[in-house]
Formats: C-alpha cells, sequence, structure tokens
C-alpha cells in the first residue's frame, strides 16, 4: 500500500471534515503520527486495509480488524457522489459471516460523520472513549448488524 499516497487523500479529508474536532490553527493534521499509525496496525496480520480507485487516482480506503472499522474515508472531491455508501458496502461484505454485529468509533463532534453512520444504520451504543490525538476529543462508539438486521446482539456477540 502506498501509504504517502493514501495521506495524501486523508489529510483533506480530515482537515475538511473534522476542523470543529482538531482546530486547525492550534493542532493540525498530525501526518507523521498518522503515518505511524497506519504502519503499526499493517503490521498486525489481523488487520486488513483496503483502497479503492478509479485506474488513475485513489477515491477512497478502509481498514478493519475482527468486528470493528478501524478506518474509513474517501477523497474530498468525492464527497456527496456516493462512493462512500459503495465503499461501505463492500467493506461490509468482507468481515467474516459469524460477525453479526460491527463497530466503530466516530468523533462525538463530528456532525457530518455521525450523519453517514447513522444513514446507513449505525447507532451509538453509549461507550465513550478519548481519541489519543491532542485535543484528545471524545469518541462515540457506533454499532449495527453485518445485515441490517436490527436484532443481531446489541453487545456485540457473534
Amino acid at each position: 500500500m502506498d501509504l504517502p499516497a493514501l495521506l495524501d487523500l486523508q489529510e483533506p479529508g480530515a482537515v475538511a471534515g473534522l476542523s470543529d474536532v482538531f482546530p486547525q490553527e492550534s493542532h493540525p493534521f498530525p501526518r507523521d503520527a498518522v503515518l505511524a499509525r497506519w504502519r503499526v496496525e499493517l503490521a498486525d496480520p489481523g488487520v486488513a486495509a483496503y483502497v479503492a480507485h478509479d485506474g488513475s487516482r485513489l477515491l477512497g480506503f478502509a481498514a478493519r480488524r475482527g468486528d470493528e472499522v478501524l478506518h474509513f474515508g474517501t477523497a474530498l472531491q468525492s464527497w456527496g457522489s456516493g462512493i462512500a455508501s459503495w465503499l461501505l458496502e463492500e467493506l461490509l461484505a468482507t468481515f467474516d459471516p459469524e460477525v453479526r454485529r460491527i463497530r466503530l468509533w466516530v468523533f462525538t463532534d463530528n456532525g457530518r460523520g455521525r450523519r453517514f453512520w447513522e444513514k446507513h444504520g449505525w447507532q451509538p451504543t453509549g461507550r465513550t472513549t478519548r481519541s489519543t490525538f491532542a485535543p484528545y476529543p471524545t469518541l462515540l462508539e457506533y454499532a449495527r448488524s453485518r445485515t441490517g438486521d436490527e436484532s443481531a446482539p446489541a453487545d456485540g456477540s457473534r
């Protein structure tokens, strides 16, 4: 995976989408730290990473581990085009069939992100944690059944 190209795609979306969470004047995109995190995660055999491209340019990325979406994003210029919805469906199809409930973390103050996940059937679980990146904003856990069947256990059991 071409990590510099991935960061070139990830950074503009993170800056645009998370400026309320990470004010750029005081907390600019931590490119080196994000690159280091990607390297560690990609070295983990339990992490699967995916990129979407149109043959000439990168359109999006996703990574997962176990029952969790670790990373998900699309090129800033593709926002509103439906690529994110397509990429999400492609990603959901890669989870082990025994995983009935999938989870992820969204910044509490990321309204755009939360609207996207909720539109696709994800629900907040009420669990929170803090980001490892300053200013350490709160993340809210979201979950949904793999099939959209909300009878799947809410506790994440398989």
